[in-house]
């Protein structure tokens, strides 16, 4: 196999079967599970000099890496390959979410003392779990959407660009869309906190996504390659609810 890429248009690589696929969607579902189970609901803070706070989401340190994880999946396969990985994502944060409501609600055994924090950890309301849903989905979606038209337009040069300008867009709809929406009008949650995180989410991943260039361009590089194909959505349908790929 040579060790330049085949530039092909996304019709002809619906029917190729690719060696590691498998394993970027495995990790991307797994960051995925991780970070909303650990992270999503804990804001925590820096001390900025002058000694005020800025307030973020303890999730944002790792939930980034998703992100990063998805352009590969965009770039490397294509647009329809990434939304299959997409809504094996949300399936996963659905079921999620049930397991959890499951769990919790299950009387405990006489002597247990762990009820009272398990339902504080992993008892989220019904707004937390449809912001994170919600959130995920349209965030996912319009980060694969500008990654792949910015491809085509840029004739796939300029990686960085593609990275980072799809993390702008998909990470702003993902935290405009999460905190209001999970935390609005809640007693602990006044509007300048939210508002705070939202920018203070926007920002970081952001900068996640930049600094972490140079890993990108490696595994990117590494998978085409490695699958020996260089995948551009020219004649893809862009509907999240359409059935290729």
């Amino acid at each position: 196999m040579s060790d330049t890429p085949e530039p092909i248009e996304r019709t002809a690589a619906s029917a190729r079967s690719f060696r590691y696929y498998d394993l970027v969607m495995a990790a991307f579902v797994a960051i995925l599970l991780l970070s909303n189970i650990i992270g999503a609901s804990k804001p925590s803070y820096v001390t900025l000099p002058g000694g005020s706070e800025w307030s973020f989401g303890a999730g944002v340190l790792f939930f980034p890496i998703s992100y990063i994880i998805g352009d590969v999946l965009t770039e490397v396969y294509g647009y329809a390959k990434a939304r299959r990985v997409i809504w094996t994502g949300f399936a996963a944060l659905l079921f999620m979410a049930f397991m959890a409501w499951v769990v919790v609600s299950l009387p405990p055994a006489d002597g247990w003392p762990g009820q009272e924090s398990y339902e504080f950890v992993f008892g989220n309301s019904w707004r937390i779990v449809l912001a994170s849903m919600v959130a995920f989905w349209v965030g996912e979606f319009a980060n694969s959407l500008v990654l792949a038209k910015m491809k085509v337009w840029t004739d796939g040069k300029m990686l960085w660009a593609r990275t980072i300008g799809s993390t702008i867009v998909g990470q702003g709809f993902d935290s405009a869309i999460f905190y209001p929406l999970a935390f609005y009008g809640l007693a602990g949650w006044p509007p300048e906190l939210i508002w705070q995180l939202v920018l203070s989410q926007w920002l970081i991943k952001t900068a996640w996504e930049a600094f972490l260039t140079p890993v990108t361009y490696l595994v990117v590089g590494k998978l085409k390659r490695a699958e020996g194909v260089d995948i551009f959505d020219t004649e893809t349908d862009f509907s999240p609810f359409a059935r290729t790929g």
